[in-house]
């Protein structure tokens, strides 16, 4: 994404399923966003460039990084050329990131999931470039994760460069993180480094701003989802609404969580935290679940079964997937208990410290304020499901629609709180 001057407008491009790019404008970041353009080719891992004469670029590709002209209203290609293919002893490179700086064209790359490599060329956006590390397997900044990689440059307003990077911490995904960047005689940036590694902390380098808090409560006011919530499949808008709470109608009906419609996402506080919801059950029908879950490739939820009209609090683990994102197994019930009264308490409690442990505990109440454990999960650190664990919250039918359940709050905790 980038702002063009020229035309006061926001470009957004993309590549999907390794075969089409969408291009999208808007006159702000936050929209609204109008798709423009479609274009017959992947533009795989890409970084956009709007150069000092307003020609737009493109800089993609996986091992080998080639550059593409955009035409003059940025919606449509040019030209394009191959401009660098990556040597056996650097080896595989992705994640263009394109910049002009000082009169100099370059690309970030990055050799996953532990280099990063800079690209530069005196002679013009198509090449050819040099190349130069930046960093391979330093020390990193949280004990157990991952080497900072895949990141690009930000510049203050005071003229200082800054790398933005982030740093694999499975099982929560892929944590943020900064360093000031210097640069050197030969025109290439460097990593400050601290004890030869990315430092734990350095100083900010503008005035934090807190845009929203990260802990407290979500009561679902209005009648739009507040951004942090993300859904795990394109939603049936016409089948959940907010409205001083969250309703949540049956969209799906099938035994498989994964493949239920309209399951809401919010991403885990880490290294540690608990998320509560306030669930009203009344509403659901026979064969419908609704509940909290600890969302990946491995999962497990809390929740509630009708079963013939009775309804159970359960725990249900083992749900599991391929690498192709595929089912592998539904999962079975490993605790329940009776409940009554339409009104029930959820909370999952989550560390996701890297390493050993992580795991995630699943309580119940019944009137808000003694809660019981009723099952756990040793949560999975794998990388192939990068974008880490969430806190989902679910309803889906086993028998036949026209179910619903109300929620009336969602709560994040301060790190480190377990009930």
């Amino acid at each position: 994404m980038r702002y063009r001057a020229s035309n006061g407008l926001f470009y957004w491009l993309g590549c999907t399923e390794s075969k089409t790019t969408y291009i999208y404008t808007a006159p702000a970041a936050s929209g609204p966003w109008t798709k423009k353009a479609t274009l017959n080719t992947c533009y795989y891992d890409a970084g956009m460039l709007i150069d000092d004469d307003d020609t737009m670029y493109v800089a993609y590709g996986a091992g080998t990084i080639s550059v593409a002209q955009l035409s003059k209203d940025g919606l449509s290609q040019v030209s394009a050329r191959a401009v660098y293919t990556s040597p056996s002893d650097i080896g595989y490179i992705e994640g263009s990131r394109m910049y002009k700086i000082n009169g100099a064209h370059y690309i970030f790359v990055t050799k996953p999931a532990n280099g990063q490599y800079v690209l530069r060329s005196t002679s013009g956006p198509f090449g050819p470039y040099t190349i130069k590390k930046l960093l391979l397997d330093i020390p990193t900044p949280i004990s157990g994760a991952g080497v900072p990689h895949q990141g690009g440059m930000v510049q203050t307003q005071n003229g200082a460069w800054y790398y933005m990077a982030f740093i694999d911490n499975y099982p929560g995904g892929r944590t943020p993180v900064l360093a000031p960047i210097t640069w050197g005689s030969d025109g290439f940036p460097s990593i400050t480094t601290v004890n030869g590694g990315w430092g734990a902390s350095y100083d900010y380098p503008v005035t934090p701003r807190l845009l929203q808090n990260h802990t407290g409560t979500d009561s679902f006011p209005g009648t739009y989802l507040s951004p942090q919530w993300e859904w795990n499949h394109n939603p049936d808008t016409r089948k959940f609404s907010v409205n001083n709470g969250l309703t949540l109608s049956a969209v799906t009906v099938t035994d498989d969580l994964y493949a239920a419609r309209n399951t809401l996402t919010h991403r885990i506080l880490g290294p540690t935290s608990s998320a509560t919801i306030v669930l009203t059950y009344s509403n659901m029908k026979d064969g419908d679940r609704a509940g909290l879950a600890l969302f990946r490739d491995v999962s497990a939820w809390i929740g509630i079964r009708n079963t013939g009209g009775a309804f159970t609090v359960s725990m249900w683990s083992g749900l599991t997937m391929t690498s192709t994102w595929s089912t592998a197994n539904t999962g079975a019930e490993t605790a329940s208990a009776k409940v009554s009264g339409g009104k029930i308490w959820l909370r999952i409690y989550a560390d996701i410290h890297p390493g050993v442990g992580r795991q995630g505990s699943f309580y119940y109440s019944t009137d808000g304020n003694q809660f019981t454990k009723l099952g756990s999960l040793t949560m999975n650190q794998a990388w192939q499901f990068f974008m880490g664990y969430r806190y989902a919250i679910f309803n889906h039918a086993t028998k036949a629609l026209g179910g619903s359940v109300f929620v009336s709050s969602f709560t994040v905790d301060s790190p480190g709180h377990t009930t």
